[in-house]
């Protein structure tokens, strides 16, 4: 999509209208219009002005792909990829319009058609085409090809800040964290980068510059779901428990289907003594797919708290079935224990939970408990 420079789109579309008004006829006129109407936001301008060219000769390539791309500023995705469409059915099929339809295709969540659109070669002419590509690419649970063709673009675009802010967030959810801060630093201003960097800190014990970064990118991108969650753990780690469940709760809403961020949510309620929503949230993770051992897991934990010990034993099994290592059901294991007065069970239960490691720098689930200030018997200190 073209850049808009509002006051420039000021400045001009009035003297271009008033010209219009002695050369009604003019189609170079028009079009100078159109992307003046389109630069100053007036979409209704430009979508009248686009029926004035239609109605004088049929609108050249150019001119038609504008209309497309009006359309997507209205928020006419459907109707933007049906005139992107068209244009490449009549044999217009440049890098331009294949990325604009692709864009459309991508919000509205046609994640395979918009890839379709965006082959590599596209994605080499274009920067921000290798942004989409990776993104759209890591979306769809690609991980190794992104990172091939991420690497393999970065190397093409190696200065383009949309691209870096893609490659960070991939990055940091295949573990390459030298690459995540890299590429992050190339694009600081970006709201994925800025995440990025904030998810880094936080990494690094420094919750209060993680708390800035998500900060600044919600303030550009209110709806970014992974500057929610990391604020929200960011809020756990400070002990500010009722911030961190709220915000948490607001990135898994944005993700819709990640299991991750709802599992989150229901730990985040869970740590407060909110055993229903913390319930809720768990339950929800297990709609989405329950076959994840850590919904199953977590609803056991919820079971063994509210004394249905029978679901909790037939959860816990289901999880550790489906992962050895879960660490939920480990700490459920250990909760049933206890309620037998096993306590020598129970304690090498949850030793063996508390120091397993769950993330990239060792971080163990035993200290993000005890930043959660849950309290639990032989978590070791962060």
């Amino acid at each position: 999509m073209p850049d808009n420079n509002g006051q420039k789109g000021e400045d001009a579309l009035p003297r271009l209208l008033g010209w219009l008004e002695q050369d009604p006829e003019n189609t170079a006129l028009l079009s100078d219009a159109i992307e003046a109407a389109i630069a100053s936001g007036e979409l209704d301008a430009a979508e009248r002005l686009g029926e004035r060219y239609a109605q004088i000769e049929t609108p050249p390539p150019a001119i038609r792909n504008l209309f497309g791309i009006i359309a997507i500023q209205q928020g006419k995705h459907e109707k933007a990829a049906e005139r992107f469409q068209q244009l490449i059915q009549d044999g217009h099929n440049n890098p331009d319009i294949r990325f604009n339809l692709a864009w459309s295709y991508a919000v509205l969540n046609k994640g395979d058609d918009a890839l379709e659109m965006i082959n590599t070669e596209t994605a080499e002419q274009l920067p921000q085409a290798a942004a989409l590509r990776v993104r759209l690419m890591h979306s769809a649970g690609h991980f190794d090809k992104a990172m091939e063709e991420a690497k393999m673009l970065a190397d093409i675009h190696p200065e383009d800040p949309g691209l870096m802010a893609a490659i960070s967030v991939l990055a940091l959810d295949v573990e390459d964290i030298d690459l995540a801060r890299k590429a992050a630093a190339k694009a600081e201003t970006i709201p994925d980068a800025i995440t990025t960097l904030g998810t880094l800190a936080l990494a690094d014990s420094d919750p209060s510059s993680a708390l800035e970064h998500f900060n600044t990118a919600l303030e550009q991108q209110p709806e970014n779901p992974r500057a929610w969650l990391g604020r929200g753990m960011a809020e756990m780690v400070r002990g500010n428990n009722s911030k961190a469940a709220s915000d948490i709760d607001k990135g898994a809403e944005i993700f819709g289907d990640h299991l991750g961020s709802w599992i989150a949510a229901g730990w985040a309620y869970f740590v407060q003594g909110d055993y229903q929503t913390s319930r809720a949230r768990f339950e929800t993770a297990m709609a989405v797919d329950p076959t994840f051992a850590e919904s199953q897991g977590s609803l056991a934990v919820i079971n063994v708290v509210e004394g249905n010990m029978e679901e909790a034993v037939k959860l816990c099994e289901t999880a550790l079935r489906l992962d050895r290592q879960c660490f939920s059901a480990a700490l459920a294991k250990s909760l049933i224990e206890r309620s037998k007065g096993n306590e020598a069970a129970a304690d090498r239960i949850v030793k063996i939970a508390m120091n397993t490691p769950i993330d990239a720098n060792g971080r163990t689930m035993g200290e993000a408990l005890m930043s959660m200030n849950t309290g639990i018997k032989n978590a070791p200190k962060s």
